[in-house]
């Protein structure tokens, strides 16, 4: 199993190059960022000083969407930063939820991020896209590379992941779900000819490594919260006894609204409705040895990374821990 770091790029954007320096140094060979550039700093700009200051950390937002910049300059984005550094990204991407909201957008539709992801794809390795009805290549890409890794949690979502995209990014770290969401993008991939074995699929979920369950449930119950935004689109569109697990859809019963001023941070107001029970399925807490069980029963699924959200009080610890007890247990 891989690791990666998942961090918001709050500034200073010296820290968050810092502690990805620090991460790849433990152990974590991916370093992730959220992409929302009205919460928090452009991204792009703070990956270039990640990957100049460290060897061979893989870097790219979990997630970006298709909305907030022009394909080609994702794409070119990434093309340039592969160019610099040698195809060190990878191409997070979702239908987008904090980037759209706070500007007054909706999130994108899976028509135009099955689009997007093509031709975001092709232009980043060097070859011809179609683009707003005009044929589109980049000609300087020499040996581009990128893979592109889709977010999803919907039954309509997951098929599209398992149609086409390279890694499947699952935020949450329940067994249940991870078992359900897999299974559907692998059937996806057999249904149009693809090989299942090769999507990457990715769990990222926050883990907090210690013994006060109680402090670090706390700590990170902000995290139902975020997923709930997700989930209560799928309670809109599929109703809640549609084909969505139960063990998703549930608990959002209590929600009462969101703000996004305190979006992905520890003691987030707007996520009292997420019971402890729900922490301790979605989330990795406790010692040490509870994260190893854990995560062997996610790769036991086929889970091949485990990204950790680090938005708690206890970070650099938690990346300790992981680089000292947990990593080495599960590294291929």
């Amino acid at each position: 199993m891989d690791f990666g770091v998942v961090l918001q790029t709050d500034p200073p954007a010296g820290e968050v190059v810092r502690l990805l320096r620090e991460a790849e140094r433990r152990g974590f060979g991916y370093g992730w960022t959220f992409d929302s550039c009205v919460l928090w700093q452009e991204p792009f700009v703070i990956y270039s000083q990640v990957l100049a200051q460290t060897s061979s950390m893989i870097v790219g937002p979990m997630v970006t969407n298709p909305s907030t910049r022009d394909w080609s300059v994702t794409a070119s984005l990434f093309a340039t930063l592969n160019d610099m550094f040698g195809n060190r990204t990878v191409c997070g991407i979702g239908r987008g939820d904090s980037a759209r909201r706070v500007i007054g957008q909706q999130p994108a539709s899976l028509t135009v991020l099955a689009d997007s992801m093509h031709v975001i794809r092709e232009l980043a390795e060097g070859r011809e896209a179609m683009l707003h009805g005009t044929p589109v290549r980049i000609p300087w890409v020499r040996d581009g590379r990128l893979e592109i890794w889709m977010a999803a949690y919907g039954p309509k979502a997951l098929k599209l992941v398992g149609e086409q995209a390279d890694g499947f990014i699952l935020q949450t770290a329940d067994p249940a779900i991870a078992r359900w969401t897999i299974e559907s993008v692998r059937d996806a991939a057999r249904a149009v000819g693809r090989d299942p074995g090769g999507i990457t699929m990715c769990v990222a979920a926050p883990a907090y490594v210690g013994d006060d369950l109680a402090h670090q449930r706390d700590q990170l119950r902000w995290f139902g919260g975020m997923v709930g935004n997700h989930v209560a689109d799928l309670v809109s569109r599929y109703g809640e006894s549609g084909p969505v697990p139960r063990e998703l859809t549930d608990y959002i019963k209590g929600r009462q609204g969101y703000d996004y001023a305190h979006h992905g941070k520890a003691g987030n107001p707007s996520t009292d409705f997420v019971p402890d029970e729900i922490v301790d399925r979605f989330c990795l807490v406790g010692p040490a040895a509870a994260h190893v069980e854990r995560l062997e029963e996610l790769a036991e699924l086929g889970v091949d990374q485990f990204a950790i959200y680090l938005m708690h009080d206890a970070r650099e610890e938690t990346m300790a821990a992981y680089g000292d007890e947990v990593i080495g247990k599960l590294s291929r």
